[in-house]
């Protein structure tokens, strides 16, 4: 018995290392990103003396709700007419493609150059629409819109300038969000969001290592997708697939936080869950795809580094689900065996592993909200943490089945067309959730750690009380949440 105790202190540890290892990586990029932010901003370059002809891609399928408004901001982009080419890349089985025609047919009539591009199957999903359209165009450069963006009308002459450097492959800009306010978690998500795009993309790019085009709101040079080997469907995150095979060919990415992209988050915990479970099984694969390349390569320790918990970040869920449930028996554990009482104490200094990530998410809470205090950073950041936490068992799933190779549709998230706190996703289509095994274990887990919070109160050990506290929370919120909106 007392070998299965140290067996679990073990593999307490170990978690808690690698989510310390995880964290100081983020702590890195945070003073990179907090280094870059004190510099005076290059100027931005000259544009052009002659525009290259840029072709914006919206891969679609099934946007009943936004497939206008993103037809219409495509049209309205600023950009000399004879070198703008717009493709509406429609996997559509709904009237999307009735709505998506009528809108094309308006702005062809006003001259905008506009088409229509329909496969006979949805083969490669995302991947294959880009692949596809991609014989229907001779441009130079690929812009490329998710349905539910809104592009500002400056955002090609704000981003074409850069590819004057003829090492540029990419240039990203930074997701702003439509319908924040909606709801508690839209608030959540723009809080996640955020950090990853005025932090760790800021803090990446400084410090010359990988980021990643963000699947939408960039712009791509077409050489550079074609040379570092074209859309692959082999993983649900073609747009993280493609970023490392084109860094790993040297290519350049370049990073504009001042250009914003505004898009729609999912109000739904379907929606969400949804979401979620895309970025993290895709990131496995990718991990499993590109790791062994990226650590043969050239490239500095320091970026393989920062690479590895690049792609292995979605493993995070697996060390916290892990963490979580060997935690509540630790608690009956330090009673049986006071001999190992240091190395409890050791562990609660390993918590403090967090503390970087509290800098990481201030920083960009102060970034995106320069006027807040930390009196409403702490609150938002402890929720924040714990519906994270109650989201690990879900996305630890999406991440074994990533590690395995096991393959998956790509189920994309639904666009319901919600601006602020305006319209409802009630009784409208495209809903991805339902009430399943994983949401009956959502509950029992937030059982489990309410039972654990009683186990600690009852003994008198304190100690993981906090910890039990943000597990019940987040778990009880995750559950609460995908039973009502399964409805």
């Amino acid at each position: 018995m007392k070998e299965l105790e140290i067996l679990l202190l073990v593999l307490y540890g170990l978690c808690l290392t690698f989510i310390l290892g995880f964290s100081l990586s983020q702590l890195q990029l945070t003073v990179l990103a907090r280094r870059a932010y004190r510099r005076p901003p290059l100027p931005a370059p000259a544009p052009p003396s002659e525009w290259p002809l840029v072709t914006v891609q919206l891969p679609v399928y099934n946007e009943l709700y936004v497939i206008e408004r993103i037809i219409d901001a495509a049209a309205a982009l600023t950009y000399p007419s004879d070198k703008l080419h717009i493709q509406i890349l429609d996997d559509s089985t709904d009237e999307t493609v009735t709505l998506a025609a009528a809108r094309i047919a308006f702005h062809r009539a006003n001259g905008i150059n506009i088409e229509h591009i329909l496969r006979a199957d949805r083969e490669g999903f995302k991947a294959g629409a880009l692949k596809h359209a991609l014989n229907y165009t001779n441009a130079e450069l690929i812009a490329i819109f998710d349905a539910d963006f809104v592009p500002e009308p400056d955002f090609l002459l704000r981003t074409v300038p850069y590819f004057s450097d003829t090492a540029v492959g990419v240039v990203q800009t930074r997701w702003a969000h439509l319908n924040e306010e909606y709801s508690l978690l839209t608030k959540l998500q723009a809080f996640a969001l955020n950090a990853h795009f005025y932090v760790e993309q800021v803090g990446r790019r400084a410090g010359g290592h990988f980021i990643n085009f963000n699947g939408t709101g960039g712009v791509w040079r077409r050489r550079c997708i074609e040379e570092s080997g074209g859309w692959h469907s082999d993983t649900l995150t073609e747009d993280l697939d493609l970023s490392y095979r084109a860094q790993l060919g040297n290519w350049q990415f370049v990073y504009l936080p001042q250009v914003m992209s505004p898009a729609e988050l999912p109000a739904a915990m379907d929606a969400l869950k949804s979401q979620q479970f895309r970025w993290t099984k895709g990131g496995a694969e990718t991990a499993r795809k590109h790791l062994g390349s990226v650590l043969r390569s050239a490239f500095p320790l320091s970026t393989k580094l920062h690479a590895t918990f690049h792609l292995l970040n979605s493993t995070v869920f697996l060390a916290i689900l892990l963490l979580s449930v060997i935690s509540v028996p630790l608690v009956f554990v330090r009673q049986q065996l006071p001999e190992l009482e240091p190395v409890f104490q050791l562990a609660s200094v390993f918590l403090l592993t967090l503390l970087p990530l509290v800098f990481y998410y201030y920083s960009s809470w102060r970034y995106a909200n320069p006027r807040a205090r930390w009196g409403a950073f702490l609150p938002k950041f402890l929720l924040f943490l714990a519906v994270s936490m109650g989201l690990a068992l879900h996305n630890s799933r999406a991440v074994l089945l990533g590690l395995a190779g096991r393959r998956s549709a790509f189920i994309r998230t639904p666009k319901l067309g919600l601006i602020r706190r305006q319209g409802t996703w009630r009784g409208r289509r495209y809903r991805t959730g339902r009430f399943d095994g994983l949401t009956v274990l959502e509950g029992l887990l937030t059982l489990y750690f309410l039972f654990g919070i009683g186990a600690g109160l009852y003994i008198g050990d304190y100690g993981l009380l906090p910890f039990h506290l943000l597990l019940a929370v987040g778990y009880g919120l995750v559950f609460y949440y995908s039973v009502r909106h399964s409805n």
